[in-house]
């Protein structure tokens, strides 16, 4: 029975939001930044908070799920651990953002973050094509202004007018694809779209899956998936290093959780769509570009920041086999599609650490290149530690958590069939040890000199935060790949 209602995580994150930006209201002048970053750690962990309870307590929600507004919006276990993520990094990056940002408006950083985060949690819960543009719009502007938050900085203003002009076509891609998805199949709601493809849809075949392959687009930029991964690198390199690891992050991981629900609910696969679309098809083949792009890219790279956007890219592509692993007749679909979200829920943590110790660099002054980074790990060694760890975890080195979710993902799509794709993805995972090794050599085993005044608590604080979560994640996964799988396989029955 629940006692609360279903969607408190994202009315909390919401109401969070609005008391930030009513405070800053208030008191515009004031210096002191600590009550605003209170504001949105408490709240973020109360969203959190909640949502693991309604995950694991005997409410219901994450067994059976709930519709709400006219079935436009569904509460159940996906929705449940994609927001418990959402609300996870929001608390670092909060933290993150006390040190790295001096000045005023940070009351404004403070509320686009958190609206960006209430649009994400909507993202996993939408069940209408409707909601889910509307809730993609929330996440995309506050976006484009985090990225572009540095005014007086040329990268960072550079960096999101070209994010806002290519997620500005990306929408308009999306909402078309919507509008011939409704024309097709006259409605917006996912399970009355899927009833609508399975009944057969005549001389609409051809309309209906062009909106579906429209829609796929939108879904691609979201992600940073080949072939609409090209803004990344340049949002992420010229956006302030905090909202770059919450882009990165949590946003990426949202573009999935909408993805898997509009693709497995909304659009049944293969030949039975009536629009004789294999999707799956096409997310293998767009797994293995984003993967090889992402990873060759990466390793090309003479900046550490730029290496992780690339790097990036390539995490975006192991994701996809989550969706390139479904088929019609198989019966490990919910096993596959759930370690790719706890594949997400892991990456969360360690990439969201790797950008933050970067962020860390920059807030002691340090270049970006990878020579920068010479001797970091004699002058500052806990940082360097806990960055090592994110890197050796993003490469998929046992026995950190990276390995474990790749481990479960890989083993999924090789009992579908598709070893194949595993060999590609296994082989990109070797070259990322490559690059990510760069840094490491760099900060441990390469000599230099640094003035390195100060020690940013806050960002110590979330540094810490994202390592133990990232350590925990050893003893702690099995509760994480039985939870997603368990929420992924309510989507297929």
């Amino acid at each position: 029975m629940v006692t609360a209602p279903p969607l408190t995580p994202t009315f909390l994150l919401g109401l969070t939001a609005l008391a930030v930006l009513l405070y800053d209201s208030v008191w515009p002048d004031s210096t002191d930044a600590s009550v605003l970053a209170g504001i949105s750690v408490v709240g973020s962990l109360a969203s959190l908070g909640t949502a693991g309870w309604f995950l694991t307590a005997d409410t219901g929600l994450a067994a059976e799920g709930i519709s709400l507004y006219a079935d436009a919006v569904v509460v159940d276990g996906m929705y449940l651990f994609f927001t418990a993520l959402f609300a996870a990094v929001t608390i670092l990056v909060s933290l993150a953002a006390y040190d790295y940002f001096d000045g005023g408006n940070r009351g404004e950083l403070y509320g686009l973050v958190l609206l960006a985060t209430t649009g994400m949690s909507l993202m996993a819960s939408a069940n209408s094509l409707a909601t889910a543009f509307v809730a993609l719009e929330l996440v995309s502007l506050p976006s484009y202004a985090l990225v572009a938050f540095l005014k007086d900085d040329r990268g960072s203003s550079e960096a999101g007018l070209k994010y806002f002009l290519i997620g500005a076509l990306s929408s308009a891609i999306f909402v078309f694809g919507v509008s011939l998805i409704y024309g097709a199949t006259g409605s917006l709601l996912l399970p009355d779209v899927a009833a609508a493809f399975e009944s057969g849809l005549g001389d609409r075949t051809g309309i209906a899956g062009v909106g579906v392959l429209m829609v796929a687009g939108g879904f691609l930029f979201k992600t940073a998936a080949v072939p609409f991964h090209f803004w990344a690198p340049e949002a992420y390199e010229g956006a302030p290093a905090p909202v770059s690891a919450y882009l990165s992050s949590a946003s990426k991981a949202a573009g999935f959780a909408l993805a898997f629900r509009v693709f497995v609910v909304g659009f049944p696969i293969g030949a039975a769509t009536g629009a004789g679309i294999d999707w799956a098809l096409l997310f293998q083949i767009l797994a293995v570009a984003t993967m090889v792009l992402g990873n060759f890219a990466a390793a090309t790279q003479e900046k550490v920041k730029r290496m992780l956007a690339y790097s990036s890219i390539g995490h975006a592509g192991y994701v996809l086999i989550g969706l390139a692993a479904i088929s019609a007749e198989a019966t490990t679909n919910g096993d596959v599609m759930g370690a790719a979200m706890a594949h997400l829920f892991v990456y969360g943590f360690m990439n969201t650490g790797a950008f933050l110790f970067v962020a860390l660099a920059e807030n002691w002054g340090v270049g970006r290149r990878f020579e920068d980074y010479n001797g970091l790990g004699a002058e500052k060694p806990f940082a360097a530690v806990a960055m090592t760890a994110f890197l050796f975890s993003l490469a998929g080195v046992p026995p950190l958590g990276g390995f474990f979710s790749k481990l479960f993902l890989f083993a999924g799509a090789v009992e579908a069939g598709l070893w194949w794709l595993v060999v590609i993805a296994v082989i990109n995972s070797s070259l990322s040890l490559y690059y990510y090794s760069r840094v490491v050599r760099a900060m441990w085993f390469e000599e230099g000199e640094h003035d390195l005044a100060g020690a940013p608590t806050a960002l110590y604080a979330a540094l810490a935060i994202a390592l133990v979560g990232t350590v925990l994640l050893l003893p702690g996964f099995g509760p994480v790949i039985e939870t997603a799988q368990e929420a992924a396989t309510a989507l297929f029955a």
